[in-house]
């Protein structure tokens, strides 16, 4: 799996009736190789993706590529992964209140 993977996946993972009304902006960016900048919003259950960080976030994730896809592939804890600070999040409660529908959890 790579970024792009995960990225292209979102909307196959997303359901619009979950969140419908709720808008939230989250904003990846990924160093290294393999990396970039995503940014995935979400307003009143519709979801876009576009590459770049665009608008204001309300939820910032960083890290290497290479630390945040082990996560997502299971090969890494992902609370050690933030409590060592190879994965920084702006606004945990918010990543915490979505990440079913983004496919973190």
């Amino acid at each position: 799996m790579t970024l792009q993977d995960f990225i292209d996946k979102l909307p196959e993972k997303f359901r619009p009736e979950v969140v419908e009304g709720m808008t939230t902006n989250f904003q990846f960016d990924l160093s290294g190789e393999g990396g970039g900048q995503y940014t995935v919003e979400l307003i009143d259950g519709e979801l876009k993706i576009h590459q770049g960080l665009v608008g204001e976030p309300k939820c910032v994730v960083e890290a290497k590529a290479a630390d945040f896809l082990a996560v997502l592939q299971g090969k890494s804890n992902p609370m050690m992964a933030v409590l060592t600070g190879k994965i920084k999040i702006s606004n945990q409660g918010e990543l915490l209140k979505y990440a079913k529908v983004f496919g973190l959890m």
